[in-house]
């Protein structure tokens, strides 16, 4: 039991630290190791609702340089995404084919990230469609999967100014959807015990990692929160593949 409290504590750890350094990958690194250990459900739930904390932690930070204009649209469609993915994890609660399918799209994603002109980037970005569907994809896996930051990330790496803007709207849309995600789950009787009792364990790991990843965060540019945040897509993909 102690053994498994202590590796639940290292793995938010190194999760919220990547948050905290990156923008995101807390959902993506955690997803990767809890499944092992809980359900797919309890593992998501868990994993949201610490989330909230480290994005609150994060957006403390770095509030002031929200871009309402970059998130609205967003933001919007991820709401209705975590609102259909609410049902699906309710009444289903796996779903291993959609795993390697999800796999797949994250190592394309990467692969167009790393390779797109950050000028013919940004001229798509003002395509209503694309945050939209984006928000929606994102807003749906991470509802289901928690590995929905990479579509966040895809937009706004390409749509913000700069690093702390980017930061701010990612960590405001992580926030709204965790919040509409846990409500929906804790009306309809899915938080258990044992959920708040590995909820108290993990605070204190998400905090203190966090805070020490917004600190690497000051010295980082957004070319290499791009790379950074790419080997944690690409990480993830191949994990959903091959060990899904």
């Amino acid at each position: 039991m102690i053994a498994e409290i202590a590796l639940i504590f290292v793995v938010l750890f190194i999760g919220s630290f990547i948050q905290g350094a990156s923008g995101f990958g807390f959902g993506l690194f955690s997803m990767s190791f809890l499944p092992f250990m809980f359900t797919v459900k309890d593992s998501t739930l868990l994993i949201t609702s610490l989330a909230l904390v480290t994005c609150i932690t994060i957006f403390i930070k770095v509030y002031k340089h929200i871009d309402v204009k970059k998130l609205i649209y967003l933001l919007s469609a991820a709401v209705i995404g975590r609102i259909v993915a609410f049902f699906v994890l309710h009444h289903f609660g796996e779903m291993d084919i959609l795993k390697k399918v999800l796999g797949f799209v994250l190592i394309g994603m990467v692969i167009y990230i790393l390779f797109q002109k950050r000028i013919e980037s940004r001229e798509k970005s003002e395509n209503v469609v694309l945050p939209l569907s984006l928000g929606f994809l994102g807003g749906f896996i991470g509802g289901v999967f928690v590995v929905g930051g990479p579509f966040f990330v895809f937009y706004y790496l390409m749509a913000c100014k700069d690093k702390y803007s980017y930061n701010a709207n990612l960590q405001a849309t992580f926030i709204v959807a965790g919040i509409f995600t846990m409500a929906m789950h804790g009306f309809s009787g899915d938080l258990h015990r044992e959920f708040f009792i590995y909820f108290v364990i993990g605070v204190i790991s998400v905090i203190v990692g966090s805070r020490l990843g917004m600190k690497w965060f000051e010295y980082l540019s957004q070319e290499r929160i791009r790379k950074i945040a790419s080997v944690i897509v690409a990480l993830a993909g191949l994990n959903l593949i091959f060990f899904s």
